[in-house]
């Protein structure tokens, strides 16, 4: 997978610990949560996949649990052949 960075301030998305099945990925912007609010946030990347493969997001569990933050359409699919910012 390819990774090209859109906001150089932020780190590449990365493996949290050594069994860690997903990638971690950062906000592009700050700001706030409402409760029933919802929100879209750049991560400022965009991804090139191989054809065939997707990328997909999913809320982190602590988070969700927690905070009752969740990603919309869970889990949120990227194809292979978009190249735009991934947007949570």
């Amino acid at each position: 997978m390819k990774i090209l960075r859109l906001d150089k301030e932020l780190p590449l998305p990365k493996y949290e610990t050594q069994g860690s099945a997903g990638m971690d990925l950062y906000a592009a912007e700050n700001g706030w949560v409402t409760p029933g609010e919802i929100l879209i946030m750049p991560t400022g990347i965009a991804i090139a996949l191989k054809p065939g493969y997707e990328a997909q997001i999913r809320p982190r569990s602590g988070l969700a649990a927690k905070k009752g933050i969740s990603v919309l359409n869970t889990p949120g699919t990227v194809d292979s052949d978009y190249r735009g910012e991934i947007k949570i």
